[in-house]
């Protein structure tokens, strides 16, 4: 496997990449977008997940999206799944040129709450043939309502977000939090959230570990879960009751009206699946699967 670092134009942003290819690969081959967990950078899953498809036969690409590490964008670190959604329209458009990559035959594989920005884009992107959803973060209103404790605190994160950007538009100035922590509780993720915070796990240089305040506006008034109504292609979802929201995937799955495949593993936790094997192998091997057949 060879990783080439890339750049492309997304509407006057210079986004960043990681382009993971086979080795000694020959004709176009098919490839696959790769999308990792909110406020990541493509080092994290999303790379692993790439470089494990690329080992695979896959060209692969991982992106650093608008705002987050190598990519241009002001403001920095703003969680806007719309944003994201957008990016990844330029990422399959600039993957469709790639030498060496079948433009007919390209997927799309989603990581946590890159499962949601995933699906959103692969509902209006035609290009994307095929869809994979790792241990998928896919929220409606009842369940963000529940991941926050209720629904006053849904609506005090709505406030302090909506503030935020009312903040930001009259001053420029960002409000910001620590992404993950478990010492501080203003932190947007607070607990033992281990991969974040072990050096040898997700807490690399490259991660800036920051939240925009202001991106709660959006964030908890995104849906993804509907848009299975307008998904054709074929979907696999990999997940595990003992991982996050898996209301939401069957929720998900229970509205998709093309193909689709449901494969539950058991007792893992969702940060299994980021970076823990056999985790990752066992779904790195159902998602080779699923692109081979459908790719």
């Amino acid at each position: 496997m060879s990783l080439e670092h890339v750049t492309f134009d997304a509407d006057g942003v210079t986004l960043a990449g990681h382009l993971h290819r086979p080795d000694d690969a020959t004709g176009d081959l098919p490839a696959v977008v790769v999308t990792g967990a909110w406020t990541t950078v493509k080092e994290q899953m999303a790379g692993l997940y790439a470089e494990r498809l690329a080992e695979q036969g896959f060209v692969a690409l991982a992106v650093d999206f608008t705002g987050y590490g190598e990519s241009g964008g002001q403001p920095r670190d703003v969680e806007s799944p719309s944003l994201k959604v957008s990016d990844l329209h330029h990422a399959v458009a600039f993957l469709s040129g790639v030498n060496g990559v079948d433009p007919a035959r390209i997927g799309s594989l989603g990581i946590c709450a890159g499962s949601a920005f995933s699906a959103v884009h692969a509902a209006a992107d035609p290009r994307v043939r095929s869809l994979a959803l790792v241990a998928p973060g896919l929220q409606d209103g009842e369940l963000a309502r529940m991941a926050l404790g209720g629904e006053e605190s849904f609506q005090e994160h709505l406030a302090t977000g909506q503030k935020a950007r009312a903040h930001y538009e009259a001053t420029g100035e960002v409000e910001y939090v620590a992404a993950v922590s478990d010492t501080d509780p203003t932190a947007a993720m607070y607990g033992p959230f281990t991969y974040y915070l072990d050096p040898g796990r997700g807490a690399i240089p490259e991660y800036g570990n920051r939240f925009a305040l202001m991106a709660w506006a959006e964030w908890l008034t995104f849906e993804p879960i509907p848009s299975a109504d307008d998904i054709t292609v074929p979907v696999l979802l990999v997940h595990s009751d003992t991982a996050a929201v898996p209301d939401g995937a069957r929720r998900f799955a229970a509205r998709l009206k093309g193909p689709h495949e449901f494969v539950w593993l058991d007792d893992r936790s969702q940060f299994d699946f980021y970076d823990t094997e056999p985790t990752v192998t066992e779904s790195v091997t159902h998602a080779t699967r699923h692109f081979a057949a459908t790719l």
